[in-house]
């Protein structure tokens, strides 16, 4: 173990990274990744339904193909081939694209680190969901922005409540959603509304950052049209493969217009160079041809089996007035208790009782949301799942009855 050190360099750090430090949610995930822990906390996709025969394969085409040519540095902007080839993985969604008009980024998070380094001065107000992804407001908190946050309901985005803030003279450097399947709410932006946001944001000329990682990941329903297929010209657009391949090769991409582009490239240079030519040529390999749509069909099947066990078992084990969202896609569950609930101050007590989850104030800028949480299916199996929201749920009661004994 390291010893306590006195940091003699606490007075020359910049202003920015007094908001950076180790939450008590990360310390308990050390704890929580013990396997007789259920852990509905981490987003981690179900790698393992990836045949490894598929990787193996095409690791071996990358490197037959390419020799060491695909270990040496690559452009900033990424490789051809794979921007070629996140085309036609956009065209699934119905969203046309110039290879030109996309930069690889090591993962859809170094996209929003990108984009809020070259949107976002010190004191800028931008838009986000509340709830919304905590990556997004790590990497945009790093620029130091004042939030206008949006609340979300079952339909997403109450864009009436932006135009309100518009009306009254509040003007955010862009808004940032993630529509389909969101992150941490599992709600999915209404058609009306995505009409509504473009429609709202292109007159008064505010970009807006679509986030979709979880859009191909649907169970049921209908897809409707992405932010970036309505307005072309006014929506950034940001992907990732970790969803529907691997989030270990480090894959993600921004779609936007030129200008937009030539500044994240230069942004992306300055951060690390290039991204590595070896992952973006294995990620390339895997999308050609058909493999990628079979081992795809397998993941949402089994993200939807979880799903459906997750809602049986809250619906059994969760008390009355607790609510949820029921999501037709992607990875989350969002659950709001009655407001007396503190889910931070519980996630001791509930990794005590071998289950994790996320509590709600992660996801929130102001810190609210203590009564909620976040629940996670995409990587326990729905057994693990049933047995993780049984000792939540027994924990909840058990909070209710020391409330209601407290309270009488």
């Amino acid at each position: 173990m390291a010893e306590f050190s006195i940091d003699r360099f606490v007075d020359l750090y910049a202003h920015r990274t007094s908001g950076m430090s180790a939450s008590e949610v990360r310390a308990l995930f050390a704890v929580a990744s013990r396997p007789e822990v259920v852990s509905l906390a981490g987003g981690m996709p179900y790698v393992q339904a990836i045949p490894e025969e598929d990787v193996l394969e095409v690791v071996r085409q990358v490197l037959d193909e390419h020799g060491t040519s695909s270990l040496q540095y690559g452009g900033g902007q990424g490789h051809p081939a794979l921007r070629e080839r996140l085309l036609a993985l956009m065209a699934e969604e119905g969203v046309e694209a110039d290879a030109e008009d996309v930069v690889v980024t090591t993962g859809a998070q170094q996209a929003l680190d990108l984009t809020g380094k070259i949107f976002i001065d010190a004191g800028d107000l931008i838009a986000v969901e509340a709830p919304a992804y905590v990556g997004a407001l790590t990497a945009f908190s790093a620029y130091e922005p004042r939030y206008l946050q949006i609340d979300v309901d079952e339909d997403g985005m109450k864009v009436d409540q932006l135009e309100e803030a518009l009306v009254r003279g509040e003007r955010p450097k862009f808004v940032y959603t993630c529509p389909n399947f969101g992150n941490p709410a599992g709600v999915t932006l209404s058609y009306p509304r995505r009409e509504q946001l473009v429609s709202l944001c292109r007159e008064a000329s505010i970009p807006i950052i679509e986030d979709n990682p979880y859009g191909m990941l649907r169970f049921e329903g209908e897809p409707l049209p992405c932010l970036r297929t309505l307005d072309p010209e006014n929506v950034i657009y940001l992907g990732t493969v970790s969803k529907v391949f691997s989030p270990g090769v480090r894959v993600g991409w921004a779609l936007a217009e030129q200008s937009v582009v030539q500044r994240l490239v230069l942004a992306k240079e300055a951060a690390d160079l290039c991204g590595s030519a070896f992952t973006m040529l294995v990620t390339e390999r895997y999308l050609a041809g058909d493999r990628w749509r079979g081992n795809l069909e397998t993941l949402v099947e089994t993200y939807r089996r979880r799903r459906d066990a997750m809602l049986e078992a809250i619906e059994e084990h969760f008390p009355d007035g607790a609510m949820w969202t029921l999501p037709a896609g992607g990875f989350y569950v969002w659950v709001t208790l009655p407001e007396w609930f503190d889910t931070q101050a519980m996630l001791a007590a509930a990794v005590e009782r071998r289950v994790a989850y996320v509590p709600g104030t992660a996801f929130y800028p102001d810190g609210r949301g203590k009564h909620q949480m976040r629940l996670a299916f995409c990587y326990p199996t729905e057994d693990r799942i049933r047995e993780g929201i049984a000792r939540l749920g027994s924990l909840l009661e058990d909070e209710e009855q020391l409330y209601r004994s407290l309270h009488p």
